[in-house]
């Protein structure tokens, strides 16, 4: 059962079932039944600026198709981007000549079979149908916002739809399509730099002028950047920031991942291990979600409980996963053949009822950051990240902000993070630059470790 109700000109289903039988004719032909078809199609555009002056407008389109055949007890896939019968027909011949190369698996699973997929919209014509023209407008007056006091600005506007689908040779049909708008715009002086970003498959649910503002008013407010002593400090992350630092963790949360002991929830579930007040699901049909509500063979997702009140409890499962643990899948898993088995990619971090302000107003002393950037695991197990601050880093002093500090790199476990917070802000849809986006909050967290302070 398709997985949206929306259809789209870039794909539509009848091209999906042509492209299908196109691939599977051929497939029979040379004796092969089991076939799995991938197909997407995607148009981008993109609107990007620096110093003042928007310097670049592209825009693409694109289609694609990955075939996957089982060929006694072996798999392979191939792609093209090209639908045309004869394509699709040497794509089927490569996917059976790889996979008749390859050791028979015994583990190998058939194609999933159909289920029922309910309904996720993601498609606004606000998205789709906005034009070059449109985009310059909306870029020339967050410019003037900038340029209005006196700083250079630097940035992007995008908007995209998109559409994917699954067919296979057991009658699997699951078929999505979304838009998707993100604006990014950095604010510039001599020594100092502010920053913000939104995105949403509805490019009106967020207002890029107000995004514009915000980066100025950060750039004016963390001009002459003090130099302070790194150290622990009580820290307050904006959503960005939580988004691009908490969002290192999921892909553990994997059935894969824990038989190949590569996770660090190991030994851990269902035992506490963060704060009474950290609760993260995984929920394709969350307001502010984006993405398909089937995975990559076409099962649908269901809510995960990843975290329950401090508690990890449940993890993401593979249809080979599930097998191997005798449990249901939970439509987490990625394309077949993969290395990595399935993740959530739907998180959803429950937030707090307090404002930013009154956190900051609450605070004697702090470190208040919009965003962290070149963040790297430094030890899997504890999960302990370093990166740096970036793009107005405050110091906060008796409930205010002080002044602008210089930036500083850290050396952080997310476990002792997430033991710390002690106060959220409500989550919204966050977006940052390490980390896809998800539902977060902003939050206050005590002892966050900065170990030393960077050149700028």
């Amino acid at each position: 059962m398709p997985g949206s109700s929306v259809e789209s000109d870039l794909l539509t289903r009848k091209d999906c079932e042509q492209t299908f039988h196109y691939a599977q004719q051929a497939a029979r032909e040379r004796g092969v039944t089991a076939i799995e078809l991938l197909l997407e199609a995607s148009s981008h555009a993109l609107t990007r600026f620096a110093n003042n002056a928007i310097h670049q407008n592209v825009a693409e389109q694109s289609r694609r198709a990955s075939v996957r055949v089982i060929v006694d007890g072996r798999t392979a896939r191939a792609a093209t981007n090209r639908l045309d019968r004869d394509s699709l027909s040497r794509a089927v011949d490569q996917a059976i000549e790889v996979a008749k190369s390859l050791e028979f698996d015994p583990d190998l699973l058939p194609l999933a079979e159909p289920r029922a997929i309910a309904d996720c919209n993601r498609f606004f014509a606000s998205t789709a149908e906005c034009s070059p023209e449109e985009r310059a407008r909306v870029v020339a007056e967050a410019i003037g916002v900038v340029e209005s006091a006196g700083q250079t600005t630097a940035g992007a506007y995008s908007t995209a739809q998109t559409t994917e689908a699954i067919l296979n040779s057991r009658g699997v049909f699951a078929y999505h399509s979304e838009t998707l708008a993100r604006f990014s715009i950095t604010a510039m002086t001599a020594d100092s730099s502010g920053w913000a970003k939104a995105s949403s498959p509805d490019r009106l649910a967020f207002d890029p002028l107000e995004l514009a503002r915000r980066a100025a008013l950060k750039a004016e407010l963390s001009r002459a950047p003090r130099e302070i002593m790194p150290g622990r400090y009580t820290v307050i992350l904006e959503p960005a920031a939580v988004l691009d630092l908490v969002g290192q963790m999921f892909g553990d949360f994997s059935a894969t991942a824990l038989e190949d002991r590569r996770s660090f929830l190991a030994g851990r579930l269902n035992q506490k291990l963060f704060g009474e007040n950290i609760n993260i699901s995984d929920d394709v049909y969350h307001p502010l979600q984006a993405g398909p509500a089937f995975d990559g063979e076409g099962v649908p997702r269901r809510r995960l409980a990843l975290v329950e009140n401090g508690v990890p409890r449940e993890v993401a499962y593979s249809r080979a996963a599930a097998r191997r643990a005798g449990v249901e899948p939970t439509g987490h898993g990625f394309p077949v053949p993969n290395e990595f088995g399935e993740a959530p990619v739907n998180i959803v971090m429950q937030g707090g009822d307090a404002t930013i302000d009154d956190i900051i107003a609450s605070t004697d002393h702090g470190i208040l950051v919009t965003r962290l950037w070149y963040i790297r695991e430094v030890d899997p197990f504890e999960k302990i990240m370093t990166g740096m601050t970036r793009d107005s880093t405050f110091l906060i002093e008796a409930g205010r902000v002080a002044c602008g500090v210089r930036n500083f790199r850290f050396n952080q476990s997310l476990i002792e993070l997430l033991n710390n917070v002690d106060l959220m802000m409500p989550a919204e849809r966050a977006a940052g630059e390490e980390a896809f986006d998800m539902v977060a909050p902003g939050l206050r967290a005590r002892n966050f470790n900065f170990t030393e302070v960077t050149r700028f």
